[in-house]
This record gives structure tokens, C-alpha cells and sequence, in this order.
């Protein structure tokens, strides 16, 4: 039986729940959900997966579905480059302890298939998750995410065999997300403690007389905090809309650089105006370009960043990183071996930029910020003109 500290026994109105906390990445932990499962023989089993991450652990397939298409009108590209970072550091911790992550939670669902026990998913959709959290973060703070998730991996090579054995016995995912959560603390309320309700809920009303659930150990504490309480998890499944602001400003911004260009041609002159079209169109088409080379984009492509960034930076509707993307996804459409390398691709940064579905989103995300970069670049050299 596994050692007390990773097994929890709650009583809730006569019910009995023995919550386990698990490591993702260990195989000790894939042993003792097996081993926890079979001994208790519980009428239900809960397992910290949606319905997607269910399907993505049990169908090896999965990237396969992956369309980037949809991804790009969606303006998702950086939500999903930024969820394969996440996995990323998980699959390379996973690989220095040998397990794959997630296994644990397929050894729990077997096993209560075994004994025939219900199965209940208990986590949030994961959509769900990712859509709040990005919501919940400003463009600085999405981006100090990303860097910070590749940056993790000069960090894994310095891990120790002692530190291994430590992170045995700790969720290590959750442990990432807890140490970003000091810096991004709306970052850590979606991704740790609503989901902390959310698992608690679903626990706790899960059907049957003794119940089984195996969550990361990062969970742990939060579920215990929660599953005395009655939650209304509604509000939780609500991805929101963003603010009438944010709305607001993103045309705002493009209103306030046409009025300048026609202050400049109506008030101070032609050449006035002249010049500060010109320093609009450089720098904005200087710096997508230059963005869209870093990601190793295809010739054309760069040059469609270039040419479509002065206009698109003047149109919330539509991203130069998005029309960068489209030309990418022409020029270099993924094959089949792209996404069946896609799990090995992302645990390295030379891979990420490698793998052509990868370089899409980078190509994406890396243009857009350089068009982001060139507006702001642009507004002083054209005020200048006109002071």
C-alpha cells in the first residue's frame, strides 16, 4: 500500500473517499494507482482527465486531427505553442524517470475496469482551462509564460539523481505551474485552484458509496480545502468574453494612427504626411519580417509578413501573423511524419522550430509580436514629424 502521506480518507456524509496524490512522471505513482484501485475496490474511480486529455492519452493518434487552419482563424496559435511547452517540460521530466506522463491515470481506468467500477472524468475540459487562463493574462505577461516554459530546458539538464527521487513524490507539473504562479498569480488561480473546486465537486458527487480518485498531488491540499463545500461549478465552465475595454482599445489603437497620417497629409503638409506613412509602413513591415524570419519561415512568407503587416496592424480583425501563417501552411504543408514526430519535436527547442507544425505557430506568433513591436516603434518617429 502506498506510503500515508499520498493517501487521503475523507468522509463525506456517510460516503467514503481515499483521494490519491500522484506524480504524473513517476512509476512509482503508475504501481500505486494500480495497487490503490484493486485494494479498495470502490463502486467509482475518478481520474484528474477531460474528455480531450482522455482521448489524447488513450489515442496515439490525436495530433494527427491537429487543424491548424482553424487553429490561425481562431487566433489560437499561441494558446496551443504555449500548452505544448507545458507538455513538453512534462514528456522531458517523464523521460529522465522513465514514464510517460499521464500514466498513472491509465493505470487507475484499467484497473477499474478490472473490477468493474464506474469511471468518472473529473477534471475540467481543458479548453475550458486554457481559454480562462489566457483571458485572465496581458500580452506580457502570456509571453513571460512562454519564455519561461522554454527556458525550463537548460534547467532539466541540471537535475540531479537526488532531485529525481524528490520529484517522485510530488506532482511535477503542478509543481512548475505553483512556481509560475508566484509571478503570474492569475495564471495559477484558473490553472490550480478553480480546477481544485472544480475536482472537488465532481468527487464529491460521484455516485457510489466509496470513491477512488486519483489527482496530481499538487491537488491534493485544495480538494481537501473545497469538497466539504457546496460549489456551483457553472461560472467555472464559463470560457467568458473579453472585456468591452480590451475591445475598446484594440481600435483604438489603429484609429489613433489614421488620424495621424491624415493630420500629417491635411494639416502639415504632403511631405509631412509622406514621411509618416513611410516610417508606418518600415517599421511595422521591418519588424514582421524580421519576426517571421527568427521562426526560419519560408522566403515568401517573410515577404507576405512584410508587405501584409502595415495594413493588418490597422485591422483588429485580421493579424499579419495570421496571413504569415496562411502562407507558411502553403508553402510548407505538415506531412504525416511531422505529426507523428510532434511529441519527440517539442521536447527540445531545436525541435520546436524543426517540426513544420510547430514552426507555423512560431511563425504566427513571432510575426505578430514583431507587427506589435513595429506599431508601438512607429508612433513616436511619426509624432515627431508632426511636432
Amino acid at each position: 500500500m502506498p506510503n500515508n502521506k499520498q493517501i487521503s480518507r475523507i468522509n463525506l456524509h456517510g460516503k467514503e473517499i481515499v483521494l490519491l496524490g500522484t506524480a504524473h512522471v513517476s512509476k512509482a505513482s503508475v504501481e500505486e494507482a494500480k495497487k490503490v484501485v484493486e485494494e479498495e475496490c470502490p463502486d467509482t474511480v475518478c481520474v484528474e482527465l477531460c474528455q480531450a486529455r482522455y482521448k489524447a492519452l488513450v489515442e496515439r493518434d490525436k495530433w494527427q486531427e491537429t487543424d491548424l487552419l482553424k487553429i490561425l482563424k481562431e487566433k489560437k496559435a499561441l494558446l496551443l505553442l504555449s500548452n505544448l511547452a507545458l507538455f513538453s517540460y512534462q514528456k522531458r521530466i517523464g523521460e529522465k524517470l522513465g514514464v510517460k506522463p499521464g500514466q498513472e491515470l491509465l493505470a487507475a481506468i484499467e484497473a477499474a475496469h478490472e473490477i468493474g467500477a464506474r469511471l468518472v472524468l473529473a477534471d475540467r475540459d481543458v479548453k475550458v482551462t486554457l481559454t480562462r487562463a489566457w483571458r485572465a493574462m496581458d500580452f506580457k505577461s502570456k509571453l513571460k509564460l512562454f519564455l519561461g516554459l522554454f527556458s525550463s530546458e537548460k534547467e532539466l539538464e541540471k537535475i540531479t539523481k537526488e532531485d529525481v527521487e524528490r520529484l517522485k513524490s510530488t506532482d511535477i507539473l503542478e509543481n512548475l505551474l505553483s512556481q509560475i504562479g508566484k509571478e503570474l498569480p492569475q495564471l495559477r488561480r484558473v490553472l490550480i485552484d478553480e480546477r481544485d473546486q472544480y475536482l472537488a465537486h465532481k468527487i464529491s458527487t460521484a455516485p457510489g458509496q466509496k470513491v477512488v480518485a486519483v489527482v496530481g498531488a499538487g491537488h491534493v491540499p485544495g480538494i481537501r480545502k473545497w469538497i466539504h463545500h457546496q460549489i456551483d461549478i457553472r461560472p467555472l465552465e464559463e470560457t467568458g468574453r473579453k472585456g468591452r475595454l480590451a475591445s475598446i482599445f484594440k481600435w483604438a489603437i489603429p484609429l489613433i494612427i489614421v488620424g495621424l497620417i491624415a493630420s500629417g497629409f491635411f494639416v502639415a503638409g504632403r511631405s509631412v504626411g509622406g514621411q509618416m506613412l513611410k516610417w508606418w509602413i518600415l517599421a511595422n513591415a521591418l519588424f514582421s519580417g524580421l519576426g517571421a524570419a527568427t521562426a526560419l519561415a519560408h522566403p515568401l512568407t517573410i515577404v507576405a509578413a512584410m508587405v501584409a503587416s502595415p495594413l493588418t496592424s490597422l485591422n483588429p480583425m485580421v493579424a499579419a501573423g495570421w496571413v504569415a501563417g496562411l502562407v507558411e501552411i502553403f508553402l510548407r504543408r505538415p506531412k504525416v511524419k511531422d505529426f507523428e514526430a510532434l511529441p519527440n519535436d517539442i521536447t527540445t527547442i531545436k525541435g520546436f522550430w524543426r517540426n513544420k507544425i510547430t514552426r507555423i505557430l512560431l511563425v504566427v506568433v513571432l510575426t505578430n509580436l514583431g507587427s506589435s513591436f513595429g506599431t508601438f516603434v512607429a508612433i513616436p518617429l511619426m509624432l515627431r514629424y508632426l511636432a
